[in-house]
């Protein structure tokens, strides 16, 4: 006979399982997130836009002239572009216990295919958001930019990561410690004062240099406008840094996701 009070080895999910579930998920998402509003993914390269726009008008009126270049909306939109698609990550990444509470239950979906889900997906389509903000700048703004394509795909790739660090630490603590959620969003919201989107690290005493170089953001921020401006050498910049802390969180995140994913579901 067989002794059934023995534990069964659980069995392997089939070739490409995981594939077909991470791209349904991924549709799932797009339907739900911006298939169900009106404007769509129309309203997702809106809403930068209108942002750069204002930031140009407010500091136009401040200012002769940006600290690079000539223009102020490529000036902002080199940094605040990477800088978005990092909160857009680091935030979708951090509710994915909370989003995908319901489609866990089935044993063929893992929390690591919602994870990798949202992450591929917020990614792909901040990345083409950039890529038709920018081009829409280089094509009507006259910036007479020399793009270094180098640096524009290490500032992009330093955002996903960081973000996808930031959202699974943030999945654990918050899913833990619910309050953690108020904490984050009060901690973080003079980030964009604190991350090189209004000025470059340059600009800044030697006090706030000091002490701001620890945000990776900065990093970010820096090697970003690199590729937009010939003359810039942001000599701060440590991409050894940047993407050590983003795979420490990420790390971190994955460790303790693993081990706290199902209390978390069952709160």
């Amino acid at each position: 006979m067989t002794d059934t009070s023995l534990p069964q080895p659980k069995l392997a999910r089939p070739k490409f399982q995981a594939l077909r579930t991470i791209l349904a998920l991924m549709l799932r998402e797009m339907g739900s997130t911006y298939g169900a509003s009106p404007g769509g993914y129309l309203w997702a390269v809106v809403q930068p836009v209108g942002m750069l726009m204002v930031l140009s008008l407010g500091f136009s009126l401040v200012v002769r002239s940006p600290s690079l270049g000539s223009s102020f909306i490529l000036f902002y939109a080199t940094a605040f572009l990477p800088f978005a698609l990092y909160g857009d990550v680091s935030t979708k990444t951090g509710a994915t216990l909370r989003y995908a509470r319901a489609l866990l239950a089935y044993p063929s979906v893992t929390w690591a295919d919602a994870v990798l889900a949202r992450f591929i997906l917020n990614v792909l389509t901040n990345a083409a958001i950039y890529c038709i903000v920018m081009t829409g700048i280089l094509s009507f703004v006259s910036t007479h930019t020399i793009l270094d394509v180098g640096p524009i795909l290490i500032s992009i790739s330093m955002s996903a990561l960081l973000g996808l660090g930031v959202g699974l630490c943030n999945a654990v603590l918050s899913g833990l410690y619910p309050v953690w959620t108020n904490i984050w969003a009060i901690i973080t919201r003079p980030m964009i004062l604190a991350s090189g989107i209004l000025y470059i690290y340059e600009d800044l005493p030697s006090a706030a240099q000091n002490v701001l170089w620890y945000n990776p953001l900065i990093h970010m921020s820096s090697v970003a406008r690199e590729g937009y401006f010939p003359t810039y050498d942001p000599q701060h910049v440590s991409l050894a840094y940047g993407y050590g802390v983003s795979l420490v969180l990420i790390f971190l995140g994955l460790i303790f996701m693993r081990s706290q994913h199902a209390t978390i579901l069952e709160k």
